[in-house]
């Protein structure tokens, strides 16, 4: 009864904003990475069949002839000779995707809680968009069309190996990139959330550097990276109108998170987006912190 009873008094006072926003970052971190688990368990299992995935690689090639776009040849001859610039599209390729977007949800769901969401909720909808496409329309990489073009991720490289086994690619999902496409997206959210022009810098930077090197290392054509932005702008403008914070869990994140509320505007103007110490261990409860300025999502 004793323990109850202190637990009692921790819940109703200021330790309980703490539970709640561990509870909550938990269950963020499940949730995404559930979905990353989902993404590829599902793309493995939808790998089409090789000689129609090839068959539609050569006709992305003679679509971007036809179009002035094949520079696939070109961007490679770039990089191919040149150690140093091999390796740094490899880099780029493997290690300014994935840990790049774990890095800027984490950031963003402590320092902009929508811009968090919204990303979140884009690339979940761009993803599932994905999936259907790869299921239905198959296509293989330009490293294994045998045209001419090297993988020089696979030849070079077994970090990428690491980051996504092999039991869970499907090497035939070409169209559209989502690298370029999720970077563009990491991009976008980077640029709202924060004026610093070093991260500005970076966010710009970072969708094109991997534009790039989807190419140079031969696993994308250009029109991949363009199909994969657009469809993944797409689905940043369609969640804009997706409201947030409703619903019981909503209203916990809103309790756990009351303290860091009015910092999130003062992350756009580079000021500390902490909560001062007091505010979060203070006297008052819950209730007594603003809880309703956070800015609509389509803010």
């Amino acid at each position: 009864m004793a323990v109850m009873s202190v637990w009692g008094r921790l819940g109703r006072d200021q330790r309980s904003p703490v539970v709640n926003a561990l509870v909550e970052l938990v269950t963020e971190v499940g949730l995404v990475l559930g979905a990353v688990v989902l993404y590829f368990a599902v793309r493995g299992v939808t790998e089409g069949d090789h000689l129609e995935a090839v068959q539609h690689g050569l006709d992305v090639l003679a679509f971007e002839r036809r179009l002035g776009l094949q520079q696939e040849f070109a961007v490679q001859d770039l990089v191919l000779g040149r150690t140093a610039l091999t390796t740094l599209v490899n880099w780029v390729y493997i290690w300014a995707h994935w840990p790049v977007i774990a890095a800027t949800l984490l950031w963003l769901h402590h320092v902009r809680r929508t811009d968090y969401l919204r990303l979140r909720n884009a690339m979940f909808l761009s993803g599932g968009i994905g999936l259907v496409i790869f299921s239905l329309y198959p296509v293989a990489p330009p490293r294994l069309l045998d045209v001419g073009l090297f993988d020089t991720v696979t030849e070079l490289s077994h970090s990428y190996r690491v980051l996504q086994p092999p039991a869970l690619v499907n090497k035939y999902a070409a169209v559209p990139s989502l690298h370029v496409g999720w970077n563009l997206l990491v991009g976008v959210a980077l640029w709202r959330a924060t004026r610093k022009r070093w991260v500005r810098t970076f966010a710009v930077a970072s969708p094109m550097a991997m534009a790039f090197a989807v190419v140079a290392t031969a696993n994308h054509y250009v029109v991949d990276g363009i199909l994969g932005g657009a469809l993944s702008l797409a689905a940043y403008a369609a969640v804009r109108h997706v409201p947030f914070g409703n619903g019981r869990r909503g209203r916990h994140f809103r309790a756990a998170h009351a303290p860091h509320r009015r910092q999130q505007r003062a992350v756009v103007q580079d000021e500390p987006a902490h909560a001062p110490a007091q505010q979060l261990f203070g006297a008052g409860g819950v209730g007594d912190r603003p809880g309703d300025d956070l800015p609509a999502a389509g803010a």
